[in-house]
């Protein structure tokens, strides 16, 4: 498969990659380009802004998650015929499962991909010491795949010094990003805030795009992403087709976080999605066979989920009634007797779980987990296993003990609910690690043993 595509790595979070992305998207989109997006790594928010400029869903590639055939699968699945396909990073370039290990790095998914890299170096407080930053990079793997380099928050006068030096180095100079504070995307504890909350994301995108035109060499970066090789594509594991089920999904501005690729497993396994609003509708779709209820921000609209006093009691009769539902994070929040919200004030839920979640100070739990059933349930068989992720501030009084959750570093503790028709919790699963379980939650939608 032939596919263009380049990677945009940092030594570090918070260095403007998402910005410097999002800002090439539409730059890249304004000249007619047909562009793909993904990220690296299990966030949802900056594939968001993702989807917000280029018009479909950012894709999520990650190595935890997936084997690097898997990994090929996906990404070729949504860069079929696209002009270039932009690969936001994660973290650090090189930074790992661990402190010691670059297992499911940037610099793994550019490895599995064969993706050029280009390296964003915040110069801020610095001048030739940028370069050091850029050969250390270059040299700490031999096989580094970096081949460009941006320098943000850089004047012109110190980039036009510098980027003789930088190409010396072996990478193309694709150009500087002087410091802009009006430009950048305002973040909240659970990382940026949503396109959605945005006032005037259009013009800042537009202004963003108008600015990386003048500073950055876009013609040197697609032709830098013109250098990926051809891509060997393994074919795709059949999934058993199931029953047709009509499955409701909750998407809004509190429901949001969403694996585009496990939206894809359900429908292989046969789900046709509907999408509902908790904050919005009055009652599920019609014909509503089975309940989705993803994560997002259900603490900042908690008053609002709260006087939806029809939707909640819906979906309490639905569950109480034995229609299948997987319940995540935020999802998970909203199916509790109380949720407290960001100011300390509590609010009536769906009351499906019969405990209260309420708000802390900290992160509970972050990170990549294996998840594994410790019994028999609707869905999930003891032993069986899932790839999942968390990451939540707010804790829940009664989060379950159905499964073991497993770190990469050893550490274990037991969570989730998976009782008759039900599986919630905190994790947010990637369905694509272990499919059974999402076919026997299809096929329990459709009423089919």
């Amino acid at each position: 498969m032939h596919s263009p595509r380049v990677l945009f790595a940092a030594p570090s979070s918070g260095s403007g990659k998402t910005t410097i992305v999002c800002g090439v998207l539409r730059a890249l989109k304004n000249r007619g380009k047909k562009v793909a997006a993904f990220k690296c790594g299990p966030d949802f928010i900056d594939p968001l802004f993702h989807e917000h400029v280029v018009g479909v869903p950012s894709g999520t590639l990650d190595l935890f998650f997936s084997g690097a055939d898997e990994l090929r699968r996906l990404y070729a699945a949504h860069a079929e015929g696209c002009d270039c396909a932009v690969i936001e990073g994660v973290m650090g370039y090189y930074d790992g499962l661990a402190a010691d290990s670059d297992r499911a790095s940037s610099y793994a998914v550019a490895k599995a991909l064969d993706a050029p890299t280009v390296l964003i170096v915040d110069a801020r407080g610095q001048s030739l010491s940028a370069l050091a930053a850029i050969k250390g990079f270059l040299t700490f793997r031999p096989d580094s795949r970096i081949a460009g380099v941006i320098f943000n928050r850089m004047s012109e006068h110190v980039y036009n010094a510098l980027k003789d030096d930088a190409a010396a180095l072996g990478v193309v100079p694709i150009g500087y990003v002087p410091k802009s504070d009006a430009l950048m995307i305002e973040s909240r504890h659970l990382g940026l805030l949503t396109p959605g909350e945005i006032g005037d994301l259009e013009a800042k995108l537009d202004a963003l795009a108008a600015l990386l035109e003048r500073t950055l060499d876009l013609d040197a970066l697609l032709s830098l992403s013109e250098r990926a090789p051809a891509l060997d594509v393994p074919e795709e594991p059949a999934i058993a087709p199931t029953p047709h089920a009509r499955i409701a999904v909750a998407r809004d501005e509190a429901f949001c976080f969403l694996y585009r690729d496990n939206l894809d497993v359900l429908k292989r396994c046969g789900a046709e999605l509907v999408f509902f609003s908790p904050l919005h509708d009055a009652a599920l779709p019609e014909g509503t066979q089975g309940l989705i209820l993803p994560g997002g921000y259900p603490e900042l609209y908690a008053k609002t989920l709260s006087e939806n006093a029809p939707m909640r009691a819906a979906i309490c009769t639905a569950i109480g009634n034995g229609m299948p539902c997987l319940a995540e994070c935020g999802g998970f929040l909203y199916l509790h007797d109380t949720l407290e919200d960001m100011v300390g004030e509590t609010h009536p839920m769906c009351g499906v779980i019969r405990s209260a979640a309420v708000r802390t100070e900290k992160l509970s739990r972050f990170g990549y987990i294996t998840l594994t059933a410790r019994e028999d349930g609707a869905f999930f068989k003891a032993g069986e296993s899932i790839k999942a992720h968390e990451f939540h501030y707010f804790e829940s009084k009664d989060c379950g003990s159905a499964f073991c959750a497993g770190k990469p570093n050893g550490r274990e503790w037991m969570c989730m609910h998976q009782t008759g028709n039900l599986l919630a919790g905190f994790a947010h699963l990637w369905y694509g690690s272990n499919p059974k379980p999402i076919e026997r939650f299809v096929r329990a939608c459709a009423k089919e043993d």
